[in-house]
């Protein structure tokens, strides 16, 4: 018997379910990039009106020991510094505040690192400080309570201008996560080169419009803790995905405006990169593939860089075409903002007024498509070369590898990418094709020699993998080898399996 539909849930009264205390170790598998959780830190600087932000590596001798993210900001006293640090703690965010939901400091935080040290100052109140470890936070949520005489210490070791002055916080990470276990062999020099680099990157595009400003600057540092030298230090540079010199096309930038119900207008400002650009602001975000698209601004921070959020597929056709969009204050369900703040998630609505969207004079966003990828198709048939279509590079081949490709190639669209993996073969092979799975196999017994013993990884060897992918991508691109193709693929195997087995010759002859 079919009863009436209740269009109201009823209840019978209500209970208090607290968090379980494991709810702190999911709070931490948000799965933040170390990058990410760096900048989550920074937005708070910059909410707490920090005119300079140092991030500082602390190493003993070859072991990195610690890392801290110093601000000259307003500081926090005793309650505030409690509700920063209570798991889902409200606070009241300013209209034009970076944080929303009151979860990076912890999140981000125990993302990377086994304890999280938050001390503060201000100018009225007395240094205080807390720290969450992670075994401890998981046992029932137990914050520790800072030694008064240790809060002041760490806030006077950045005292006198470096940068804090009469107010400011540090946050201190200990047994980060990311850190080489063993930094010996110059492997803690390696790291901070490759890992300065990236936060530098990330930090100067995500908050390019901040470090525009003259009143605001970071600087990453790292210092041997025993002796107080500090030897790497350097401010990190703006980095403008909407900075080129010259825009691709004379009637660029243009703005147009996509009208949805529920939100308003909504200003779409249209670019069109110069061809062939070689600049950091170009090439800072992925491939060309990923750069392409919407960079949406939240309160003057990128919260995505490139993408078309279901509007339509990536294409290299569009590769220089790119829009900013500053979000509004109130967004409705339109827009949605991933907790990392790495990324806007769109309903079709969105996609339905871009549709629609259109500039003064009356040409609509989808003119500007079209405008971008004439320009991208001139500029090739300028260069005097058509190239045929080929399939995409995929895993295994190194990120800078694979975006040169697919800058100099067309590629075959929709097709699934030819992916490098090192496998077990005879070792009468140096290689096998996996057509089905679309894979070349590697012979894994020439693996070190090839590497001259250095530690592998999943995109390793580029030079190898990257001229095999020239020698092999036409093979998967056909359903068979006919006679030729299958005695080109012997000539070669049989080389590269005699060259393998010379480097392992000289690597037997140094040892």
């Amino acid at each position: 018997m079919t009863q009436d539909w209740q269009f109201d849930v009823p209840v019978a009264g209500s209970k208090h379910l607290p968090p379980d205390a494991r709810y702190m170790e999911a709070l931490s598998s948000q799965g933040y990039g170390f990058e990410v959780a760096i900048a989550d830190l920074v937005d708070n600087s910059v909410d707490a009106g920090a005119k300079d932000v140092v991030i500082h590596f602390l190493r003993d001798g070859d072991q990195l020991v610690s890392l801290l993210v110093v601000d000259d900001g307003k500081g926090m006293d005793e309650e505030a510094l409690d509700v920063a640090m209570t798991v889902g703690g409200r606070r009241d965010y300013a209209s034009d505040a970076l944080g929303m939901f009151g979860t990076g400091l912890k999140s981000a935080s125990l993302s990377q690192a086994s304890a999280v040290t938050v001390v503060s100052t201000t100018k009225r109140t007395r240094t205080a400080g807390r720290r969450w470890q992670m075994e401890r936070a998981v046992a029932g949520f137990q914050c520790d309570i800072v030694d008064p005489d240790y809060a002041q210490t760490l806030i006077d070791r950045y005292d006198n201008g470096r940068p804090i002055e009469w107010q400011g916080t540090v946050v201190r990470w200990d047994g980060v996560k990311d850190f080489p276990k063993h930094g010996g062999g110059g492997q803690t020099d390696r790291y901070l080169h490759r890992t300065i680099n990236k936060l530098g990157l990330h930090l100067g595009l995500h908050l390019h419009r901040f470090l525009a400003r003259d009143d605001f600057n970071i600087t990453i540092a790292v210092e041997e803790v025993r002796t107080g030298t500090i030897y790497m230090n350097f401010g990190v540079e703006p980095l403008d995905p909407f900075g080129y010199p010259v825009p691709g096309h004379p009637d660029h930038p243009r703005r147009f405006t996509a009208t949805i119900p529920s939100v308003g207008g909504i200003a779409l400002d249209a670019h069109i990169w110069t061809p062939k650009s070689n600049l950091d602001e170009y090439r800072a975000v992925g491939t060309v593939m990923d750069r392409q698209g919407f960079y949406f601004y939240r309160h003057n921070r990128l919260v995505q860089a490139g993408g078309w959020n279901n509007f339509r597929q990536p294409e290299q056709h569009l590769s220089l075409a790119r829009i900013a969009v500053d979000l509004p204050d109130t967004t409705g369900d339109v827009f949605r903002l991933t907790v990392k703040k790495s990324g806007v998630e769109t309903s079709p609505e969105y996609s339905s007024a871009l549709e629609r969207a259109t500039a003064p004079g009356g040409d609509t966003f989808l003119d500007y498509l079209r405008t971008a990828e004439a320009v991208y198709r001139e500029a090739r048939k300028r260069s005097g070369t058509t190239r045929k279509p080929v399939l995409p590079p995929g895993r295994g081949l190194a990120p800078a590898v694979r975006e040169t490709i697919e800058e100099e190639l067309p590629l075959i669209p929709g097709e699934e990418p030819i992916a490098f993996q090192w496998q077990k073969l005879d070792n009468e092979l140096f290689f096998e094709i996996d057509r089905e799975n679309r894979t070349v196999l590697l012979n894994k017994h020439y693996r070190t020699a090839i590497l001259g013993g250095r530690r592998g990884s999943v995109n390793d060897a580029p030079l190898v993998k990257s001229l095999m992918y020239v020698l092999l991508h036409q093979v998967f691109e056909k359903e068979y080898s006919g006679s030729r193709e299958k005695d080109n693929l012997q000539l070669w195997q049989s080389i590269l399996v005699s060259a393998a087995r010379a480097e392992l010759d000289r690597v037997a002859d140094d040892d």
